[in-house]
Order: structure tokens, then sequence, then C-alpha cells
């Protein structure tokens, strides 16, 4: 459910796990996340979240992981002075950065929290140059050198010597390095207003699907996160790759190895197969079992952590639903009239009614706020202006199926899969809708499919589980759960959410 074939028997089959090129204990990671500068207006709420599960994410994927948050200019150069300490010829190198980016002469800098910039000299002398980086652990051997840099944002700094945001530069990177930046050259977006944002959720979405080049990993990224904003974000990506690397799979130098991450006999998913398609399921009464599969669900801003594929947005890990917004409820009516995010993008609706992208991207951050029934009629009228908007349908399906209006919901994914078959949001979007309408074979039908596309899809796998426990295959039911809450600890309080227990 969260807003997303290969062999997965590397994952989960010591025997058949084959050495990498890059000896197992050669990954090495530095993840930081910096939320807290005193001179913004408020803490970011992105960050800390967003470095915690990429960290964690790492460390399943066989990564030697070094997590560090709120970081000064001191810290973080002791930081990266301790990974340039683990490097040997022909490691791997990993850097995730969420906080504050600046260029300054062409060059990129990710700025420490106690960053004092009031002029363009500043930001060289207290930013930390990611180029410098690069060109450091290039110089220790690493053979394979990524940075994530979620940095993209509006700063509090710039204004005070620019008349503009000039967002992050293209880098000259040594051989063998893949560099991302959540949004394209010289451009910055504003935070999403919820507890991720939608490049890390689009980024663990992908990384979480095996056997796929690293480059793939973050192209796929880049589609999921510019269909998910409307191409309102565009994410960077610069590439100078020598040799094949995957974050999990069986690519050289990418084979994960067996580690305590994910259950050892999670049993392979069947190959992909011609199937029906989908019959809505009637009331209770037996069911076949060959219900199709077309294709979390985006889960509006309230999403689990596992997103797979693009969509529109999916709450990230084990998202805590708020009251819903009535007229009874004033307090929480004036917190989400007051959200900064909310106010511009109703501010552009007032200006404009029929604008659909900020519909769309409102009713997702009322989503992701528990404010699910002015999500639904954000989406409503997203869906009145292009009624084959599949996102949107997906949405709406997954928040309807939150608040209970299930044949509703039913109808939306089901028109979604008409649309774009095999779409695995939408998929795992029904398999919620079946498993809270008692139709434990259809969901199981629908789960099924979307772990096809995705093995590592974590809500499909958790809700496959309950569904399995439901209709008596107690141990098949348990295993699932087990692998799901192994893969993201959240996954059960994310349910809940739902109404699922």
């Amino acid at each position: 459910m969260k807003i997303r074939l290969a062999l997965l028997l590397t994952l989960i089959l010591p025997i058949v796990w084959t050495a990498p090129s890059v000896a197992a204990g050669d990954r090495y990671a530095l993840v930081i996340g910096n939320a807290k500068y005193p001179d913004a207006d408020a803490p970011l709420k992105e960050p800390i979240n967003d470095a915690r599960d990429v960290a964690e994410e790492l460390k399943r994927d066989g990564f030697s992981v070094d997590l560090q948050e709120n970081l000064g200019h001191d810290g973080m150069l002791r930081a990266f002075d301790r990974l340039y300490g683990k490097l040997r010829p022909g490691s791997v190198a990993l850097i995730f950065f969420s906080g504050f980016g600046i260029q300054s002469n062409r060059q990129s800098f990710m700025i420490p929290v106690d960053a004092q910039i009031w002029t363009e000299p500043d930001v060289r002398r207290d930013g930390v140059p990611l180029e410098t980086v690069l060109s450091e652990i290039n110089s220790r051997g690493a053979g394979v050198k990524i940075a994530l840099i979620d940095a993209s944002r509006r700063n509090p700094y710039e204004r005070r010597f620019r008349s503009f945001s000039a967002g992050l530069a293209p880098i000259i990177a040594p051989n063998g390095t893949l560099v991302m930046y959540s949004a394209a050259l010289s451009s910055v977006i504003s935070d999403s207003g919820g507890d991720h944002s939608l490049f890390v959720q689009e980024l663990l979405k992908e990384i979480r699907v095996p056997d796929l080049a690293a480059e793939e990993t973050l192209n796929r990224t880049r589609v999921g996160v510019t269909r998910a904003s409307r191409s309102e974000q565009v994410p960077w990506i610069s590439s100078s790759l020598a040799e094949d690397f995957s974050f999990i799979g069986n690519l050289s130098g990418g084979s994960r190895p067996p580690g305590p991450s994910v259950a050892t006999n999670y049993p392979p998913p069947a190959p992909p197969q011609a199937q029906p398609s989908y019959v809505p399921p009637a009331p209770p009464q037996p069911q076949p079992s060959n219900v199709p599969p077309p294709p979390p669900p985006p889960r509006p801003a309230a999403t689990p952590t596992p997103l797979a594929e693009p969509t529109p947005l999916r709450l990230d890990p084990s998202p805590t639903p708020l009251a819903e917004t009535t007229p009874s409820n004033n307090a929480s009516q004036i917190a989400l009239a007051d959200d900064p995010t909310i106010k511009s993008l109703t501010d552009k609706l007032n200006a404009n009614p029929d604008d659909a992208n900020a519909l769309y991207r409102r009713g997702q951050v009322y989503a992701s706020k528990g404010a699910y029934s002015l999500a639904i009629k954000d989406f409503d009228d997203t869906i009145r202006l292009n009624p084959k908007d599949v996102e949107a349908l997906n949405n709406r399906c997954w928040a309807r199926a939150v608040v209970g209006d299930l044949q509703a919901a039913l109808k939306d994914c089901n028109e979604a899969l008409r649309l774009r078959p095999n779409f695995v949001d939408a998929l795992d979007s029904r398999g919620l809708v079946n498993l809270k309408s008692g139709l434990t074979k259809n969901a199981i039908t629908d789960f099924d499919a979307a772990l096809r596309i995705n093995p590592r899809l974590t809500s499909s796998l958790y809700g496959r589980g309950l569904a399995k426990q439901r209709s008596g295959s107690i141990s098949e039911g348990n295993l699932d759960i087990a692998n799901a809450k192994a893969m993201d600890p959240n996954i059960i309080q994310e349910f809940e959410g739902y109404g699922v227990r």
C-alpha cells in the first residue's frame, strides 16, 4: 500500500547467493539528517525521519551505516573523516544528506546546522562542498561512489544576499560516481508538509526492488517523483559508473550478502503469467481464486514505508492519521488552515479553482495529515477535471478504504486498473479494500499480483499475511507478517491507522 520480478531467491536463500565483486563488508554509508537550523523559522519536518528510514534500508542491503543527525560544521567534517578512514580499494561508498544545500561558484554545498551565512563567501566558509567529499572518497580507492542529496529546499540564508534561490549546481565528479539531487539543477522545492519527503518515499520504494542496476533504481525514482508531483519536482541524476552495481540483487558488485534482514525462508513469488481481468467480488460467497491481478496505493501522504512505482503519494512509515476534520473539530481545521503548504495551495486554488495540480497536491497533504474527508473532496475535484487521472483515482480509492467507504473505493481501484493495468499501487490499494471487506481470497490475489511486480512491497506482504491468517493458512500468514515486520517495524501501526488489526 504504500503510495509500487526478478529472482527473489538471492534475497532469501543464502545458498543461492553468489559472491559479489565488492565484498559483503565493503559497503559503507554516511547518512546525515539536518533539521534544526536556528536561522529557519522552525525545524524541518522531513530530514530526520528520512535519514532514519534510509539508514535502516541501507543496513538491510548490507551497508555499514553511520547515521548522524543535526550536525554542525565540525561534526560533519568528523563524520566524513570517519567514512574516509573505513574505505579500501574497491569499496562502495554512499552519502545521503537531507537538509539545506546552497550552490556557490558553481559548486554545491551541504549546510551544517550551525552555519552563519550572510554573504556569498560565508557559504564557502561554512558549507561542506560535495565535490570535495567525492574527490576524497575517490582518492581512497572506492570503486563505486553514490551521493543522494535531498537539499534543494528554499533556505533562510540566500534571501540575505540574493534575490532568488539558486538551488544546486551540476557536479564534476570522478569516474565511478552516481549522484542524484531531489530536484532539478538550480531549482528549489518547498517542504511537502508531511513527515517524509516525496523524494525519499520514491527512493525507498525503488531501492526495495531486487535486481535493478543502481542507475535504473534512481531513474525509476526520478520518474516516480516527477509523476507524483505532476512535474513540479524533477530530480537530477549524473552517472559515470564504470561497473554494474545494485542495492539488492544479482548484478555484479550488487548481490545482497546474507544478513539478518528478511526471514531466509521467504517463499519466492510465482513467475509472472497472463492473468484474467479482475472481476469485482460479489457479496460473501465462495470466491474464485483466479481473480485477476491488475495493478500502495499512493496512500496520500499518510501511507506506509514501501512505496511502489510512481504513485501519488502514499504516506510513508506508519502513518498515524489525525482526527478527521469536521465542523465540530475547529482546532484541527484551524491547524490545517495554518499549514504553510495547504495555505499556499489554497491561495493557488482561490486564484484558479480548476488548478488540477494544486487540487491533487492539497488532497495528498490532507490525506497525510489524516483529514480524509477533505482529501477525498480534493480528489473528487481532480477527477472531475480529468476522469482518467489514475493517480487521483488510486489515492481516492485508498482514502475511501481507510474511512470505510469500501464499495466506492473498489470502484475507484477497478477504474484505475482498467486505465493502467498492473498499476502496483492500485493493486495494493484494492488488496486493502478486499481485506477490509472480508474478501480474503480476492485480497490475496491482489497482494500476490503486487508482490510479483515488487517482492519487497511491505504493505502488500503484511496485508497478504493478514488475509492468509483469516483464510485459515496460519503458518503462511505468520511468515508473511514476520517478513513484513523485518522490513518495516512500523507496518503494524500503519495498518492500525487503516482500521485493520
